[in-house]
């Protein structure tokens, strides 16, 4: 364990860096060992709610966003908890934390071992910079198989891995690449997604959202990298390396559990956080025009499309408003959960945690 330190992340007179590229104020203390044929690792945890390892009966994985502010994305859950039906139920709530490596430089109590990332890369699934080239998708399995041990989780029935925003990107593209889910299914602990306002999307082939409303190819001579990954199926990061197959990945994905969340309001398309690169703005002006053609798109693929749908009234882009809202809770508690109001309410007057 180490005891998490606390810095400012405040920009001084004249610094104009983007808000993600500060080191965080806090790092978890609960550490996960990522081992694999790549080398080693460990990724810091926050974790609450019921950590007693014989008693949890669900295990809730949240994302965090850009800001890699995994403390504050444990705050604003525990408070959805505290909101729901579900308040003293046996879920347990763990929130990795993907470093960048100004974080491990400026955490000098930092363990040496710690997985760090160019600012962003984790969200693509791309691999560390140190110590040694692992994906934030290798820790999520690791994290995984963890949770999926018996010996360790006897009574655990389910995995949820939810994301908003960056974190949505992560939770969306390790759905498409992950090969755990069907293991998982046969320990009988099956793994349920919920993707909420990420900022773009993968593309199983070059058609993109067109202003009529229907799809169409896109101009590949303007926009080369459109097929891409983390965009398009083109160029898969290293730790696909074995599941190259386009086509099999998309089926894989049309069949796993998985719960889109859209906010109402996240329609700015000049949101500071918003990625307006040629291959994103290809997928329409703002995330909730770009969630809502997704859905579309897949549902035209797959006419059977089996995946949930849910737009947040009145939410913009904040973890807090969509994850502490009816839909909200449905997604990270099951299908039965609800929301209490006066709970909600007194939750609400406490807010202010995870946004980007």
């Amino acid at each position: 364990m180490i005891e998490p330190s606390i810095v400012s992340n405040a920009s001084t007179a004249g610094d104009e860096r983007p808000r993600n590229e500060y080191p965080v104020r806090a790092i978890g203390d609960v550490l996960l060992p990522v081992v694999t044929a790549q080398g080693s690792g460990t990724v810091p945890m926050f974790v609450g709610g019921c950590t007693a390892s014989e008693r949890a009966t669900r295990a809730l994985v949240v994302l965090h966003g850009r800001l890699r502010d995994a403390d504050a994305y444990l705050r604003s859950t525990l408070r959805a908890r505290a909101a729901s039906s579900a308040h003293d139920d046996a879920t347990l709530v763990v929130v990795p934390q993907f470093l960048a490596s100004a974080d491990v430089e400026h955490h000098h109590r930092a363990h040496a071992d710690f997985l760090h990332w160019e600012w962003t890369a984790w969200m693509g699934g791309a691999d560390a910079r140190g110590p040694a080239p692992l994906s934030s998708f290798d820790a999520l399995d690791a994290l995984v198989a963890q949770l999926a041990d018996r010996s360790r989780y006897p009574a655990l029935r389910e995995i949820v891995i939810a994301g908003h925003s960056g974190g949505a990107q992560v939770a969306h593209r390790y759905a498409i690449l992950s090969a755990a889910p069907e293991p998982c299914a046969r320990l009988g602990v099956p793994l349920r997604f919920v993707i909420a306002n990420p900022s773009s999307w993968v593309y199983f082939d070059s058609l993109r959202p067109q202003p009529d409303g229907g799809f169409g190819p896109a101009d590949r001579a303007a926009c080369p990298d459109l097929d891409d990954w983390k965009y398009g199926m083109r160029k898969l990061p290293r730790y696909a390396a074995a599941t190259q197959d386009a086509t099999m990945l998309e089926h894989r994905y049309i069949g796993r559990k998985v719960v889109y969340l859209a906010g109402e309001r996240d329609c700015d398309p000049a949101h500071a956080a918003l990625d307006r690169s040629c291959a994103a703005n290809a997928q329409g002006p703002h995330r909730l025009a770009r969630a809502r053609a997704y859905y579309a798109y897949l549902r035209a693929r797959h006419p059977q499309l089996r995946h949930t749908w849910f737009e947040v009234p009145g939410a913009g882009h904040n973890a807090e408003a969509m994850f502490l809202s009816e839909p909200g809770i449905r997604a990270l508690f099951g299908a039965h959960a609800t929301i209490d109001a006066a709970r909600a309410a007194d939750q609400a007057r406490g807010a202010g945690g995870a946004d980007d």
